[in-house]
């Protein structure tokens, strides 16, 4: 039975690619650097945010540290207004509280930019550890993220399901011994998703529900 979940952010439980690709279009546009095409954008969404301008823009080291305190400094003027939850996804969590799921994110975003959108959102209350590239962890698709909130919060990885709308996301999981699902409505599609062979694909947020402790135990009994 999975009795815990680990949730990727940005295409998992946040819309953000259109705010995102806003973003670094307007980074790149103050940079005087060419305009990448929206797929090789969205592909690069969920890795760390200088090594994922690198990718997009050809950057070296020293651009891609400009042009990631560019983007910092306008994100939330710019993509705030452009981010929403997915359908379900409070609902969903409501759901999974009420089962006694234990539940955190691993993302790959700032600390303080997380913070801003789930507080907007109130999230918080749901997960009971959030990792971020704050953290000085090692990166997706590295496991360390996942090991560490197995550990810190005391977490059967066999009964721990990550759930993230990237190839990154789901390595990460395995890596760490987890079940993994992807989900195909983010930002690597489901032909994608299912080149590292995940244990499950879901299509809306919802289907988590016959997952996750699918008894329907809640806290009470």
């Amino acid at each position: 039975m999975i009795k815990n979940v680990i949730f990727d952010f940005d295409g998992t439980l946040a819309d953000t690619a259109k705010g995102i690709v806003r973003t670094e279009l307007e980074t790149f546009r103050q940079m005087g650097l060419p305009e990448p095409s929206r797929e090789q954008m969205t592909y690069a969404i969920g890795l760390p945010l200088e090594q994922s301008l690198k990718m997009v823009a050809g950057l070296d080291d020293e651009r891609a540290a400009k042009a990631a305190a560019i983007y910092r400094r306008i994100f939330f003027d710019i993509a705030t207004p452009h981010i929403t939850l997915f359908p379900g996804v409070e609902d969903t969590l409501e759901l999974l509280d009420g089962r006694g799921v234990t539940m955190a994110i691993a993302t790959s975003r700032g600390t303080d930019s997380l913070g801003g959108i789930i507080d907007a959102f109130n999230l918080r209350r749901h997960f009971r550890m959030i990792l971020t590239a704050g953290s000085g962890l090692a990166p997706k698709p590295s496991p360390a993220m996942v090991l560490r909130i197995l550990d810190q919060l005391g977490l059967d990885a066999t009964q721990t399901l990550v759930v993230g709308d990237t190839t990154f996301d789901l390595m990460m999981g395995q890596g760490a011994g987890c079940r993994v699902c992807g989900v195909s409505y983010g930002n690597h599609s489901r032909q994608k998703l299912a080149s590292v062979a995940p244990d499950y694909i879901i299509d809306e947020f919802r289907e988590l529900a016959s997952i996750a402790a699918p008894t329907g135990v809640s806290r009470e009994g």
